[in-house]
């Protein structure tokens, strides 16, 4: 048993990892976006990158957890975000600290909702992939590995 928790232990500390190299990469990939990008596919692109992000974080913070789970709780905080806009208290946060902007917008756009979940749907496609991709195959009774399917 001591290997099955090792290698658990190892496979949360890969999907950590790997979660906190994507959030760089996409903070990255993010502010490029914002300081070239301009009008409705810098917005949306801004928006996907930014569901991608707090989908990583999510993943980072809890290695364990599910994909689908990640996945409706990035949605959910990227939902709670855009809504609080209609509040205000994001646009006044912004003009008295401009980076606040990159977190929490300032205005709601219900067309950001919708680039939240796509974005997120697809990641965690790509997070499902990856993980399968990357998890060893298992022996079978006999110690052989599986054969593999033609498709």
């Amino acid at each position: 048993m001591a290997t099955d928790s090792a290698s658990s232990s190892r496979a949360r500390r890969r999907r950590r990892i790997g979660s906190a190299a994507a959030a760089a990469c996409v903070i990255g990939v993010g502010l490029l976006v914002h300081g070239l990008a301009e009008g409705p596919v810098g917005d949306i692109a801004g928006d996907a990158l930014y569901a991608v992000l707090i989908y990583a974080l999510i993943t980072c913070a809890l290695p364990r957890a599910r994909s689908d789970a990640v996945a409706v709780a990035a949605a959910l905080v990227c939902a709670t975000v855009e809504f609080s806009q209609l509040t205000g208290i994001p646009r006044a946060l912004a003009e008295a600290f401009p980076p606040v902007h990159l977190v929490l917008g300032s205005g709601f756009d219900p067309r950001d909702l919708v680039v939240y979940v796509c974005a997120v749907a697809v990641t965690v496609a790509i997070d499902v992939g990856v993980r399968s991709a990357l998890r060893p195959r298992r022996e079978n009774a006999e110690g052989a590995l599986p054969e593999e399917s033609a498709f």
